[in-house]
């Protein structure tokens, strides 16, 4: 097992991945983390951006919006408020949202700024899975 470790992403509504990985990368509030098998424990709060499962020689990509992780020395526990494999995110959707919060930032007063900020960042996220 000292070359893999245990990975599952739980996303509200289904066991979202669930298997043995090499490597794995994703971004927190704390910026972008790689975790290898023997990592140290951690928690941290995921920030959106794209979680990058490496296994068996290949890399799985999905958009990971938020949530929490929990790292152990060969497990790692991922509770996702927002998963998604590119297959399942509507592309018209994601640019909808992009004009909904590009719109509200530029109207500036009156509007929760950082809010809006991360709408937009989620909407470029799935955008860039949809181009793969």
């Amino acid at each position: 097992m000292a070359d893999n470790m245990k990975l599952k992403v739980v996303a509200p509504e289904r066991i979202f991945y669930e298997g043995d990985v090499s490597f794995l990368e994703l971004t927190t509030t704390e910026g972008d983390m790689g975790i290898y098998p023997n990592h140290i424990p951690l928690t941290a709060i995921i920030a959106p951006g794209v979680l990058r499962i490496h296994e068996n020689g290949e890399v799985k990509e999905a958009a990971l919006l938020s949530g929490f992780i929990q790292i152990l020395q060969e497990e790692v526990t991922i509770l996702a408020e927002s998963v998604e494999w590119p297959d399942e995110i509507d592309a018209n959707r994601a640019k909808e949202a992009e004009i909904r919060a590009r719109r509200r930032i530029e109207e500036g007063s009156g509007v929760d700024m950082n809010r809006a900020e991360l709408a937009l960042k989620r909407a470029l996220i799935r955008q860039s899975m949809t181009r793969i």
